[in-house]
């Protein structure tokens, strides 16, 4: 697990890589890898990469690592749990290798294999590689999208980096605002892939390469994207059961292959608990085990990770944090890059810190509910299945119904969400799925957007989803699919990436196993969800590991308290920041309607999710737009490998 970032002169080859430029970059992700930092610099080409060492943590293994006829030059990001494999079939094509790494796998693979390596790699990836052969670059992310990789085009040069502050430290970097993203990031509380918060830079999706070339050409390809989700035919139960357990047991032990410490994020909820059990079995030694708590006791599992701990006999740590979100609003800013409002990010952020105290790795619970469909909002998508099939002068009868209910009534979130429900009936799946996953809807964003937002209403947010809602027999698979595709990795991956690689954490989801997923995907629904009891076979799967309690508890979710800090100890901050005279000299927002909000927030209502979000949205603009750059030259020993007059000029 390391940071990337470099740069590419789409002009003339010989275009101006400057070592500072670059240092510049990977100064701004040397938290992602401490242990070691490297540069390559080639004819108009820069790689850089700061190093966690989790992986052969001999030097022989640092990067950038260039191939023995020093033609290709790579960078990498994350872990190839097919490794060993790989490494044997291109021993027999006559490959030899120089390190135990997997980063040396992956350089051959290119060789063997060209971009068609990435279809190949089992793992979590983010890549660059220069070959000076072709004169091009080529950028890699994983499947599912754990690890992130960003671009963008400045003027003449494409610079890339693990997150935003590496590619906007770049001296040519152009910070004009994309107000499109913002609102789609009003909808989702997170920018959606392929946008980011800047015009100019882009995530590169999920299961796609880019290759660029000089003369400005980047051309994306979706070549080792998942399968579309399938519709397989109804096996035996027991024979289901066994298999997710020996898959998912032979996931976690792939991701328990590391030459330093692993341990695992405990919540105590079925996920995390499911996996800590698994490396339980496959351990001689006892886990080592990690878990937040507050004192609220409603947002507090320590209880029950505990219990999990004590079945599996880990060593437990824990830790009761009082988080002073305040304070640490700039820190995340800083390190998300973009507006982000998940405010699950702030116990990520502190188990993190606890964690690394500890270990380099660990795994997490991360993909069950996208997977085995655990959310409760698929409770009510179901729902909307079996109405849907009813006459359609039903469906205009309930539609009536829910036209019928008092607006008044809708500050109360069950007749909001009944009144949404049968309003909806017979739309489109992505109007359906709103009123679940849309914290403005854009009904609210109506009566919040002031002129120069306004025409932003005339295509919904919400459009994008459609893609992916339609591609399943139900609104319910559709939602599984969307959010496989849509929330797990520009929001969940997201969080989790940037909190634990501020700490220089390395995080490892055997639930995002990309043959898990696919297999997955391919049950039937009711054998996935039966009746009202979401993620009903993972469950019973899990029956002969944990405590029936574990498995049969109500989801808590891995929140935090954000109502009462923003009603109580950040309300002056809150409103100071939102209704300053620079927030509304912006002319996003009617000031009317966020004083509507804090009003309701300060009578007992709830609209904390929409308060943060557009405070967080307020310190992005003073941390990233206003604020002049903030670049740091690299401290530390930084080894250099110079090209630009060498063998691969």
């Amino acid at each position: 697990m390391c940071g990337i970032t470099g740069v590419f002169h789409n002009g003339r080859a010989g275009g101006g890589t400057d070592h500072r430029d670059v240092s510049v970059q990977l100064a701004a992700l040397r938290h992602r890898g401490p242990d070691a930092a490297g540069l390559f610099l080639g004819p108009g080409v820069a790689l850089a990469h700061a190093r966690l060492s989790i992986i052969d943590v001999s030097t022989a293994a640092n990067q950038p690592m260039l191939d023995q006829e020093d033609a290709v030059a790579l960078v990498f990001n994350g872990e190839i749990y097919n490794f060993r494999t790989l490494r044997a079939e291109l021993e027999d094509q006559g490959h030899r290798f120089r390190t135990a790494s997997d980063t040396e796998v992956l350089l051959h693979g290119y060789r063997q294999w060209g971009v068609g390596v990435a279809a190949r790699l089992h793992g979590m990836f983010a890549a660059a590689i220069y070959d000076s052969r072709t004169d091009e670059l080529h950028l890699l992310r994983d499947r599912i999208g754990k690890k992130p990789l960003l671009y963008a085009q400045f003027g003449q040069v494409c610079v890339f980096g693990s997150e935003m502050a590496a590619v906007m430290a770049h001296p040519a970097a152009q910070r004009d605002v994309d107000m499109q993203a913002v609102d789609e990031y009003l909808t989702y509380q997170y920018v959606p892939a392929p946008r980011t918060a800047f015009r100019a830079v882009r995530k590169l999706l999920p299961g796609h390469t880019a290759t660029v070339r000089r003369g400005g050409v980047v051309h994306l390809s979706p070549d080792h994207a998942l399968p579309p989700p399938g519709r397989g035919p109804a096996r035996p139960q027991p024979e289901l059961e066994a298999e997710l357990r020996q898959r998912l047991e032979e996931a976690t032990r792939l991701r328990m292959v590391a030459d330093v410490p692993v341990g695992a994020f405990l919540s105590g909820g079925l996920d995390s608990s499911a996996v800590v059990a698994m490396m339980a079995k496959l351990s001689d030694q006892p886990v080592e085990t990690f878990t937040i708590g507050f004192d609220d006791e409603s947002f507090d599992e320590r209880r029950f990770a505990r219990q999990v701990a004590a079945h599996c006999g880990t060593r437990h740590h824990e830790l009761l944090v009082r988080p002073d979100a305040a304070s640490l609003i700039d820190e995340l800013v800083d390190h998300y890059g973009e507006p982000y409002a998940d405010s699950s990010a702030i116990p990520t952020w502190y188990l993190s810190r606890m964690a690394r105290e500890q270990v380099k790795v660990v795994l997490s619970g991360d993909g069950g509910d996208e997977c085995f469909l655990g959310y409760k909002r698929y409770l009510s998508c179901r729902a909307h299945d079996h109405i849907s099939a009813l006459p359609p002068v039903v469906m205009r009868l309930l539609r009536k119904v829910g036209e019928a209910i008092p607006p008044g009534l809708t500050r109360f979130r069950a007749a909001r969400r009944v009144r949404g429900a049968l309003t909806r009936l017979g739309e489109r799946r992505s109007r359906r799925y709103e009123q679940f996953i849309a914290y403005f809807p854009d009904g609210a964003k109506a009566t919040l957007y002031a002129d120069g937002m306004q025409h932003h209403l005339a295509n919904s947010a919400l459009d994008r989803l459609d893609t992916w809602l339609d591609q399943a027999q139900t609104l319910t698979m559709g939602a599984a699919w969307a959010d496989l595709h849509t929330y797990l990795p520009d929001d969940l991956l997201v969080k989790v990436d940037i909190a634990s690689m501020a700490h220089g954490l390395e995080v490892r989801a055997p639930f995002l196993d990309q043959d898990l997923v696919a297999w997955a995907n391919d049950i039937p629904e009711h054998q996935r969800f039966a009746g009202t009891m979401t993620k009903s076979l993972l469950k019973s799967a899990l029956e002969p590991l944990l405590p029936h309690d574990i498995i049969h508890r109500s989801k808590m979710g891995f929140g935090v308290p954000l109502g009462r800090w923003l009603r109580e100890d950040m309300n002056v901050m809150l409103r100071e920041t939102i209704l300053s005279a620079t927030a509304r000299g912006r002319g996003l927002f009617r000031p009317a309607d966020i004083e509507s909000y804090l009003d309701r927030l300060a009578a007992g209502e709830d609209w904390s999710p929409r308060l943060w979000a557009l405070l967080m949205l307020e310190a992005w603009f003073l941390r990233w737009v206003d604020a002049p750059a903030r670049p740091h030259g690299f401290a530390g020993q930084l080894a250099v490998i110079d090209r630009r007059q060498g063998v691969c000029a």
